[in-house]
């Protein structure tokens, strides 16, 4: 019962407040059992932080280990003593796969039993802290394939970001358990709220995000044996909040980019967005002038009546549903059960979703050419084909050349939202550093004029194009 909840352990001060959590963390899931408190639910564990300091939230409930990396980075926050839950972290595998959470179970007994499980934790917390780096013997050969790892690296010390690596707790227990099993470890960063679809989907062999066994989670997937405990605990601002203004512009400006080339995020990132966005609108382009087609041949001389109804379709179901829907729809489950490359899965999701919006244009410029130029094009022999090819789609293309330019820069800004599959694109690369810099000022203006000095340079270079096919009609 919420009240019982706040009896055994959430602060009852706090009744009547604004809570932030992770999306589907321990933390959201306890929080949406009381009553009491309204809940914000954030991504990410540092924009909920950064929430609470700018005073749009009360206090954020999250892990213990987190919390104390948040409090240290950032003035003006505390830890409330009172602990408001205790709980074990466990590896999340597919239901199918009970092998393979037996032979991992075998590999945790063991490491707790040499040991190495808490050299492991104490070489990320506690007074030892880096006194026990990771050894493992160099292996080359993986005779027994791949381990796909599922985690969310924005959780310092379980996994977070340094030197371009994803590092901490968890994937250094990663690494042991891939290293026993004779398995190239590879990870995917993604959302919290994704690993699961990832797993249960078979896009990855293991979820290693400090998760804790619930049994919403249980119907969903399996869990092995827990390998660690925590608690959660509640962050709030102190009474008396003092914002650090001694650090500089330059300081922060290095910290952010500088520091351990932090500006490779963004750089990488850059490339996909840009890949991602040109291999779609040529997909959009290409598709798109097809469906146009088809459906102005259809609406003038009543050809393709199956292909006119099928074209209607897609353009109803891709027009009528968000982009972010029909990328994980494409990757979780048209991609279920194969490894596809992420790049060319966002390029597929884009390029489709582009294509009906393209189509609509292009048709609307057809359509605005007026009717004598088609009779033009049959009175000098030209067959409907033809007639398209060489005298209608020209004059269309740039009557609708900045509705499509317009159309080509919604999609350059859409493909912010590929870090729902884990595909480090501008915005992720952004995201990346400001989990490991709890600054959000500089990484996000940073790629908002990116993006802007992109539309810039997009928008110029159509307006010279117009201006060009304006001289050749004189």
């Amino acid at each position: 019962m919420p009240t019982l909840a706040f009896a055994q352990g959430f602060p009852s001060e706090l009744k009547d407040k604004i809570i932030g959590v992770q999306l589907g963390t321990t933390g959201d899931i306890m929080v949406s059992d009381i009553d009491e408190v309204r809940i914000e639910r954030y991504n990410k564990a540092n924009d909920a932080v950064q929430s609470l300091m700018n005073e749009k939230i009360d206090a954020v409930v999250i892990d213990e280990q987190p919390a104390l990396t948040f409090v240290q980075k950032n003035t003006g926050l505390k830890i409330l003593e009172r602990e408001f839950a205790k709980e074990k972290y466990a590896i999340a595998l597919s239901k199918k796969n009970k092998a393979l959470k037996n032979q991992i179970n075998g590999i945790l007994s063991e490491l707790k039993a040499d040991g190495t499980m808490d050299r492991i934790v104490q070489n990320y917390i506690g007074e030892n802290k880096g006194q026990f780096p990771l050894k493992l013997s160099l292996n080359e050969k993986y005779p027994n394939g791949t381990l796909i790892v599922a985690t969310s690296a924005t959780f310092p010390p379980y996994e977070y970001y340094k030197e371009a690596q994803i590092v901490g707790i968890d994937m250094d227990l990663a690494k042991t358990i891939a290293h026993r099993l004779g398995k190239k470890l590879i990870v995917e960063d993604m959302e919290f709220d994704a690993i699961i679809n990832a797993v249960q989907s078979g896009k990855a062999d293991l979820g290693i995000a400090g998760m804790s066994v619930t049994p919403d989670r249980l119907k969903n997937v399996d869990f092995t044996n827990s390998y660690t405990a925590s608690k959660q605990v509640v962050i709030v601002r102190e009474k008396t909040q003092q914002t650090d203004t001694a650090v500089s512009f330059a300081q922060r400006f290095q910290n952010d980019f500088i520091t351990d080339a932090r500006w490779k995020y963004l750089t990488i990132g850059l490339g996909h967005t840009l890949l991602i966005t040109a291999l779609s609108v040529l997909i959009g382009i290409a598709l798109g002038s097809i469906i146009a087609i088809i459906r102005v041949s259809h609406d003038k001389n009543a050809s393709f009546p199956f292909l006119n109804l099928v074209c209607r379709l897609y353009l109803t179901v891709i027009r009528a549903t968000p982009a972010m829907i029909q990328l994980l729809i494409m990757y979780y489950v048209i991609f279920s059960t194969t490894n596809v490359n992420k790049i060319l899965v966002a390029v597929l999701a884009f390029g489709l979703n582009s294509a009906a919006y393209v189509a609509e244009i292009i048709r609307s410029g057809i359509l605005s050419v007026d009717h004598g130029q088609n009779e033009a094009g049959r009175s000098l022999g030209l067959n409907f084909s033809q007639t398209m090819r060489f005298i209608i789609l020209p004059q269309a293309f740039k009557n609708v050349l900045p509705a499509l330019a317009n159309e080509f820069i919604v999609l350059l800004k859409e493909t912010s939202i590929c870090g729902y599959i884990g595909l480090m694109d501008l915005t992720r690369g952004g995201d990346i550093i400001r989990s490991i810099t709890y600054d959000a000022f500089l990484p996000l203006f940073a790629v908002a004029f990116i993006y802007l000095i992109l539309v810039m340079f997009l928008t110029a270079g159509v307006s010279k194009l117009e201006k060009r096919l304006k001289r050749n009609e004189r």
